[in-house]
């Protein structure tokens, strides 16, 4: 039996139309009623009733159609997962994520790896502020969503995923919490979280610097090992802290407010991993989340553009 014939049978029975079987199997329609009629013959009887207005199922093609069906998603799934098999992607992708990149670009990304490698099974987990490698490191983790910059030589940075405009946080009844926006260089009078002490410095200074655009330094407070802890310690007026946007999508303290920040770059979230551990799953997830933030970027773009 052709699988060509099967195929095309199968498409028809759903479309019952032999012009959009044709458009659906890239064929010419003299081809679909070819091998309509080649399968017929090999039955013995007909699988459809044709007429000028309507294409209609017969009963046996019915029959047909629930047997075969069943039989050939059984042979591709063989087939699927054959080649997942020689092509490395079985087994368990383990991701990773800070809490405050947590969103639509990664969750968009883990649905659609698992319908395109349905043989892989795919796993996330939050990972701490506090140690945001170790858990790469140790092998919990084959894959991290992570903050940039990532300045660490065992480790690959993939694309940009997430970009977030960057915010101050202050407590409510901060001086600052007043003002519609402020200017990093506003911020040289007051104490600034710092985060936790095990933070790479890389991350600590890309993220805030030790001084002003203009050169005026920045005071540093010590800051608390979870998100939450740090909103605390903002909400009491200790400190305030040079956040992003994204954070907020995530976290919430009543006693905390933000507004804009000026000064700094963005607040940008990329896809890491170990390079003495890249595999044929994380090759592939990671450039899959590749191709869709290029065509989120595209598709903003044409929109005019919108943070993440």
């Amino acid at each position: 039996m052709d699988l060509t014939e099967i195929e095309t049978f199968l498409a028809l029975s759903e479309e019952l139309h032999f012009g959009r079987t044709a458009e659906r199997m890239r064929l010419s329609q003299s081809r679909v009623s070819q091998l309509i009629r080649a399968l017929e013959r090999r039955i013995g009887a007909p699988l459809f009733v044709r007429t000028s207005r309507r294409v209609a199922l017969t009963p046996l093609g019915e029959h047909t159609r629930r047997t075969l069906g069943a039989a050939y998603e059984s042979l591709r799934k063989g087939y699927d997962e054959a080649c997942a098999i020689a092509q490395g992607m079985v087994g368990t992708l383990r991701v990773g994520f800070l809490g405050c990149l947590n969103g639509p670009p990664l969750t968009d990304t883990v649905v659609a790896f698992g319908r395109r490698h349905p043989a892989c099974e795919t796993t996330v987990t939050e990972v701490p502020w506090r140690d945001p490698y170790g858990p790469l490191r140790n092998g919990e983790v084959d894959v991290l969503l992570t903050l940039l910059p990532v300045d660490e030589p065992d480790l690959k940075v993939g694309t940009v995923l997430v970009s977030h405009r960057r915010v101050l946080a202050a407590g409510a009844g901060h001086p600052l919490a007043e003002r519609a926006s402020v200017d990093i260089e506003d911020l040289a009078d007051w104490v600034l979280l710092d985060g936790p002490a095990e933070l790479p410095e890389a991350l600590r200074h890309g993220f805030c610097p030790p001084f002003t655009p203009l050169g005026r330094p920045l005071r540093r407070g010590k800051g608390g090992r979870t998100y939450q802890e740090a909103l605390h310690k903002v909400a009491t007026g200790e400190t305030v802290w040079t956040t992003h946007q994204g954070l907020f999508h995530a976290y919430r303290h009543p006693g905390v407010v933000h507004r804009p920040l000026s000064g700094l770059p963005p607040a940008n979230g990329a896809l890491v991993w170990r390079a003495d551990t890249e595999n044929a799953k994380v090759r592939a997830f990671t450039a899959l989340a590749a191709q869709m933030a290029s065509g989120r970027a595209s598709a903003q773009g044409g929109a005019g553009g919108r943070e993440l």
